[in-house]
């Protein structure tokens, strides 16, 4: 895959006369759909302040005067802790809102690419999930992600599924920030080291949603995340190991392992959450970078915003709209 993208990349599956849809504008993932989003394709990119996916009258306004070819779901309410208590408004985010997308796609035409999650599954299996394989949801989270999925699915037939995991990137609030603030700000570490699954940069999700919206005759359900795996233990380690060596920050804390036991949280999370994306490899004809690779381009990018000189305008509105 490559790093960035541009419109020679992704060859002709969309028309340049009808625009892009894109919700969740100030996510992370929103934010690297945008940067990576070829020259000539019109995009219109909405936050959750400016279109309220679930109220059918705003949705339906927005598309009658956007008139998109594809629409690119990447908001959701993604606190999985905070959704065992907030159930309504997980709910309105991950399932009425993709199915107010849906429809108002197979009203007008149009083509949706969904953003799901690897929480759909249980996390008992031994080997990567396929995309066939049986859903079973630990929470509220999954469950509602599930539940939109299925919404999706029912109302549209032009549709990708796009299920992915631990994402991160440079910008946002994520478990990459979080853990180079603590290395920084700490001696020790307490990291879960009994939950497996593969980190997913931003950016990467972000270059494999533009290939298939250049590819209009895929549908159905794909898997995408960075190569190989890790526990979360892994991921810290390695993100204070490459910060240190970019020279990010000035020295790594110790990183010890833990259960999952020992840090309750009010939402379950799957032990292993592997996702086999061979089928999205072969439909892409492309696969993806290993986690590390990806990590080490996430560092640099810290890096290269901590050392700019640019100034930069301020995000006027929370980045609420993250995926993983």
């Amino acid at each position: 895959m490559g790093e960035d993208s541009s419109s020679g990349q992704f060859g002709s599956g969309l028309a340049v006369d009808r625009p892009v849809l894109l919700t969740g504008a100030l996510g992370q993932l929103g934010l690297a759909l945008q940067a990576l989003c070829p020259a000539d394709q019109p995009l219109r990119a909405f936050s959750r302040s400016q279109l309220d996916i679930a109220d059918h009258s705003s949705v339906a306004a927005t598309f009658s005067q956007v008139k998109p070819l594809l629409v690119i779901y990447a908001a959701a309410y993604t606190a999985v802790d905070r959704a065992e208590s907030e159930p309504e408004a997980a709910h309105r985010a991950n399932v009425l809102g993709p199915q107010v997308l849906a429809e108002q796609c197979a009203a007008h035409g149009a083509r949706l690419i969904h953003v799901s999650t690897d929480f759909v599954f249980d996390g008992r299996a031994n080997r990567p999930y396929g995309t066939d394989a049986p859903t079973a949801p630990l929470g509220v989270y999954g469950l509602t992600k599930l539940q939109g999925e299925d919404a999706v699915a029912a109302c549209l037939d032009d549709h990708v599924i796009l299920r992915t995991g631990w994402v991160y990137s440079h910008r946002g609030s994520n478990f990459f920030q979080t853990m180079l603030r603590l290395h920084c700000e700490r001696e020790l570490l307490k990291v879960v080291v009994d939950q497996v699954g593969t980190p997913t940069r931003a950016e990467s999700l972000a270059w494999a949603i533009w290939q298939f919206a250049h590819r209009p005759a895929l549908q159905g359900v794909y898997h995408w995340s960075d190569s190989g795996v890790c526990s979360w233990y892994d991921f810290a380690v390695a993100i204070g190991q490459f910060a240190v060596r970019e020279g990010l920050i000035a020295r790594a804390a110790e990183v010890q392992p833990i259960n999952a036991e020992e840090y309750p949280t009010p939402a379950a999370r799957p032990h292993y959450s592997v996702l086999d994306k061979k089928k999205t490899w072969e439909a892409l004809g492309a696969g993806a970078r290993h986690w590390q690779e990806e990590l080490a381009l996430a560092i640099a990018s810290a890096h290269a915003d901590q050392h700019s000189s640019d100034v930069r305008a301020p995000i006027e509105a929370p980045i609420e709209e993250q995926h993983g």
